[in-house]
């Protein structure tokens, strides 16, 4: 899961990483990793019609909207229309056009439409380990198999790159099929392809009605849902609808995405599963927006909340939770480590993740153990062996840093080692890709650093070997069901506490398409969500009044009531709860969401900033019990996270910073048969650390015993919009650019431009944290103002150091529904930044930027 950069009012919009070894000298930055630019979403006034508006209104609204384009000039194509979950349309239009369309009559926000990147595909080819290992994490086993749950009658969509409907496993005759066209069949009842085999971001898309996979990780997805036959998912009884929207590879875009949520909408899906997503959004954006109105209109849906945290291959800081799964009403989901297996040395078990795209480690055998460095190394097994001879045949411990890990394996495996054991430089699990070329051909598996430092000693002592078994492990022998390494840190950016529960989503086995295996393990926030949607359809045949007299979202709270949260991953010896903001309302636990028959709502708590002092919410507990039940009321700590380390995203502060909470009683009875009743909770945020989160659980034990429910909540300490965006990077961020061929070059002292073809000024600028609202304004030397250039909303961030977002002006600005061209002369542009959740009446709550001078000297 990637984040495309937001890139606004551009014709050729670029979003470029700048290589920050190098950027203290840089006064050009290159222009050929230019993404997008050209594809927006606009948004009408209108509701959707699944906000209750009219079809007939909605159509005769965007009927009025292009006859006004029409008049008035501006020129662009439609890629698509949207009526249900969205009143508007996405278009193709250049930058210039871009400024004219906003202020269109009707238009209240122009939104960038995002490409998100294929999730990655390098499984382990294999049938171990047992998927029923991480449904006995989440109790689904004990719901199949005791209750006689299945999730038989309902219907889940998955949105991703289609599904092997081929595969017997899921409902398919078993015969192996490129581009199969036995579709529909008795379990994938519905779907569409919307891209075609060869589409990425950029290319015409070529739909057809047969969403067959040739990627692989949709039915990785649909067989953790569902799967019936060698391996049974969580819901082995349930059909699906198959909704394409990505190639064999590469990537695809924010509107299709919108499409298949309301196709599936329109086939009746009850639960909706996206496994995709974009980094570090806002809940406004358009895919996160839509999701939530599916919730309104009675669909679960489920999404994975992204593969960001310090222990990914793209690691990042606090809220980058990602779109969609950051919606209002979305269940994001967030990843723990499956139950792992093990290796055996001196008699101790090691629990490991195995590495993607390397064959599965034998559950047999012995190796003698070598190493290449030591626990202070940080670049172990980076360059070729120089002496090969010590690792031949061995198992190689490796101590992640520097590298890639594909180089330290094909290191390893040049000399001749029989496998790698890869260990972490940092607290917490490590699931790690070997993905390159050449292919990695020995196994490669990964474990803790205080595992790794274990065998370290070990080997210096003398001869070590691994013994490989079948021996399935959790914590303290290793990361099973502990918070994944890779799982992406919230909270959302309006401060909504995200993610909302966790699921397994660390070595996860499933079925992939019959052409590349049949089977394989992957591990990713992508596994994780699954297992919610397919625990959703559990509930939903075991409880259909959540479709009824209670309303759809509630089901996200009986889940989170009834999870389970875990020890911090850094160090679970010291018996601390994982960050809220990390694992939400904890581990799934589908059993004990059944058994439940009371509720607490809301199903979480989003507290804000401390600024505004004590925060007092009240809580709503229904009873659907025959017997009246009092619970007591008391709170469970978590850990506290830093800010975002603006530098190195990998650097997460832990801190213990308990909040204060208060009840307005100690204890509340609830009637039975459907009674209900209230309790207030204070929560007083703890003072350090300062801008950071800090987070906790309010617990509801009922006397006499029984399973006590629990509510997560989290919120900012201190003035949220402290936080810095415009932040001034190595490369001297904010700039005044110049695009010269393929280049921007920095103008720091001015410039001068024809304003012909690409000889305008550009603006880059570097986005620390989320933005309210980005506006350029112009003024000439005089001070007089001539209006905006540009004016957005609900602005992503960056999601590197030394990312950019870039600007641009053509000459033209506009207030209201007036448009003027700038005359020749000399010209200052104003960016003003106002913060997350700031106001613009207070100037503490923006930071502005004046251009050096910009003189306009049309021919």
């Amino acid at each position: 899961m990637k984040k495309s950069f937001f890139a606004a009012t551009m014709c050729s919009a670029l979003a470029l990483s700048l290589g920050l070894a190098t950027a203290s000298a840089q006064e050009a930055v290159s222009a050929s990793d230019a993404e997008g630019g050209e594809l927006y979403f606009v948004e009408l006034a209108g509701k959707p019609v699944a906000d209750g508006n009219s079809l007939a209104n909605v159509r005769a609204e965007k009927a009025r909207f292009l006859r006004a384009a029409e008049g008035a000039g501006t020129e662009f194509t439609v890629r698509r229309s949207y009526d249900t979950l969205f009143n508007g349309y996405a278009v193709r239009i250049s930058g210039a056009q871009r400024a004219a369309l906003k202020r269109l009559p009707g238009v209240v926000a122009v939104w960038p439409v995002e490409t998100i990147q294929a999730p990655e595909f390098d499984p382990a080819v294999g049938l171990t380990p047992d998927l029923n290992l991480a449904l006995s994490l989440t109790g689904a086993d004990v719901v199949q198999n005791s209750l006689g749950y299945t999730g038989t009658g309902i219907k889940v969509a998955i949105m991703d790159t289609g599904v092997d409907y081929d595969h017997a496993d899921l409902g398919g005759d078993g015969t192996t099929r490129s581009n199969s066209t036995v579709f529909p069949t008795a379990r994938v009842t519905h779907g569409w392809d919307f891209v075609g085999d060869a589409y990425t971001a950029g290319l015409t898309p070529v739909p057809d009605p047969y969403p067959d996979d040739c990627n692989g990780h949709g039915s990785h997805v649909a067989g953790i849902v569902g799967a019936n036959g060698t391996l049974k998912g969580v819901a082995p009884g349930v059909t699906f609808g198959a909704y394409r929207v990505f190639g064999c590879g590469g990537s695809t875009t924010a509107d299709i995405m919108l499409a298949a949520m309301e196709m599936a909408y329109n086939d009746g899906m009850h639960v909706l599963n996206m496994s995709i997503g974009s980094r570090a959004q806002w809940p406004q954006y358009p895919t996160a927006a839509a999701s939530s109105r599916l919730v309104k209109r009675g669909m679960v849906v489920v999404a994975s909340i992204g593969n960001n945290g310090p222990g990914g291959s793209a690691p990042d800081g606090p809220y980058a939770a990602g779109a969609p799964g950051v919606g209002e009403h979305v269940i994001g989901v967030a990843s723990y480590d499956n139950a792992q297996l093990s290796f055996s040395v001196s008699g101790t078990s090691y629990g490991y993740n195995q590495a993607s795209a390397s064959p599965a480690a034998p559950t047999s055998g012995s190796l003698e153990m070598s190493k290449t460095g030591t626990p202070t190394s940080v670049d172990d097994g980076c360059t070729a062996y120089a002496d090969p001879a010590p690792h031949a045949g061995k198992a190689v411990l490796v101590r992640r840093g520097t590298c890639a890990f594909h180089i330290k394996a094909l290191n390893a495996q040049n000399a001749g080692a029989a496998a790698v054991v890869l260990y972490n430089n940092a607290a917490g699990a490590l699931n790690p890709t070997v993905a390159g070329t050449p292919a990695i051909t020995i196994p490669v598996v990964a474990i803790t650093a205080a595992q790794g430092a274990t065998l370290d000693g070990l080997i210096a002592g003398g001869t070590t070997t691994l013994n490989w078994t079948s021996t399935a492990v959790g914590f303290p022998f290793g990361t099973g069901g502990l918070i994944s390494g890779f799982s992406s840190f919230g909270m959302a950016a309006d401060l909504s506490l995200k993610p909302d529960i966790g699921a397994p989503g660390g070595g996860i086995l499933s079925t992939i398409p019959l052409e590349i295996g049949g089977f394989g393990t992957l591990s990713g926030t992508s596994m994780s969500s699954p297992h919610v949607a397919g625990a959703a359809a559990l509930l939903l045949q075991a409880h259909p009044f959540f479709t009824k007299d209670f309303r759809i979202h509630t089901l996200g709270a009986r889940l989170m009531n009834n999870a389970n949260p875990t020890l911090w991953s850094g160090n679970p010896a010291l018996g601390f709860l994982e960050q809220t903001m990390r694992q939400g309302a904890g581990m799934l636990d589908i059993e004990d969401a059944i058994l439940a028959t009371s509720d607490v709502l809301p199903g979480k708590l989003s507290l804000g900033e401390s600024e505004a002092g004590p925060q007092t919410r009240r809580l709503t507990i229904h009873n659907r019990g025959a017997s009246a039940v009092t619970y007591d009321l008391s709170h469970q700590p978590a850990l506290a996270v830093g800010p975002k380390n603006a530098t190195n995203f990998a650097t997460i502060g832990n801190f213990l910073a308990n909040a204060g909470v208060a009840f307005s009683a100690p204890s509340v009875t609830v009637p039975g048969n459907k009674g209900s009743a209230t309790v207030d909770v204070t929560i007083t945020a703890p003072g350090a650390p300062a801008l950071g989160q800090y987070g906790g659980y309010v617990v509801l034990t009922p006397q006499g015993g029984g399973r006590a429910l629990r509510v997560p909540y989290g919120g900012f300490i201190g003035d949220y919009q402290a936080l810095p965006v415009l932040t001034p990077t190595a490369n001297g961020f904010p700039w005044l650019a110049q695009l010269v061929g393929t280049s921007f070059f920095n103008r720091p002292t001015g410039g001068t431009y024809t304003m012909v073809g690409d000889d305008i000024p550009f603006f880059l600028i570097h986005l620390d944290h989320q933005s309210e609202r980005i506006e350029l304004t112009v003024q000439d030397r005089t001070g007089q103002s001539w209006r905006y250039i540009s004016d957005d909303w609900f602005v992503g961030r960056n999601t590197t150091a030394g990312g950019f977002f870039a600007f641009e002006w053509d000459g033209t600005t506009f207030h209201g529904d007036k448009t003027f061209t700038v005359p020749n002369g000399e010209y200052y542009v104003t960016i003003t930044v106002t913060k997350a959740l700031g106001s613009k009446r207070n100037p503490s709550h923006q930071e502005t930027w004046v251009s050096p001078a910009i003189t306009i000297a049309r021919p």
